[in-house]
């Protein structure tokens, strides 16, 4: 259950939900990873989550409105969805990781999504976000004949493997 805010201020607000690194964290492996399910979340972290944290967070994350989490029939998985809001967090992700490319250093093939985002602009974060929002909503794509933002953003982490 979601508790009462800290204040009325939408900075710190928005930093209840968002402020932890974890949940930022599962957000990027949703999104960026597409994995669903609390096992491909485990065993993808690149952070090494542990479990108890990540079933945590996945809970926090459900009860501030980010994600739904669809219940598994018998000898199913539950899978995880972003909501409008946990899509809407993109644009933040975009932010951080710009940021963390100006100031700090790391991989190229964790840096490369970073990269194509901050120099593709609004037009392929708001592509993206119509992708995220056909996958875990369901919404049509506005442009169907234009090419996918995800299928952009893997590719070119595919490639900087390669490298």
């Amino acid at each position: 259950m979601e508790s009462a805010p800290r204040s009325g201020c939408p900075i710190n607000q928005a930093v209840e939900v968002l402020g932890d690194p974890w949940a930022m964290l599962v957000l990027r492996d949703i999104m960026f990873g597409d994995r669903r399910h609390f096992r491909e979340l485990l065993a993808g972290s690149e952070e090494g989550i542990a479990p108890n944290i990540l079933s945590s967070r996945l809970r926090r994350l459900s009860d501030a409105g980010l994600l739904t989490r669809q219940d598994a029939r018998r000898g199913q998985r539950a899978a995880y969805s972003l909501t409008e809001a946990g899509v809407q967090t993109l644009p933040i992700m975009v932010a951080l990781g710009s940021w963390g490319l100006a100031h700090r250093s790391g991989e190229r093939r964790l840096r490369v999504r970073a990269e194509l985002l901050r120099d593709g602009g609004q037009g392929l974060v708001a592509r993206f976000m119509d992708d995220l929002r056909h996958v875990h909503l369901g919404a049509p794509r506005p442009d169907p004949h234009a090419p996918q933002a995800a299928d952009e953003l893997r590719s070119a982490y595919e490639t900087a493997l390669r490298e």
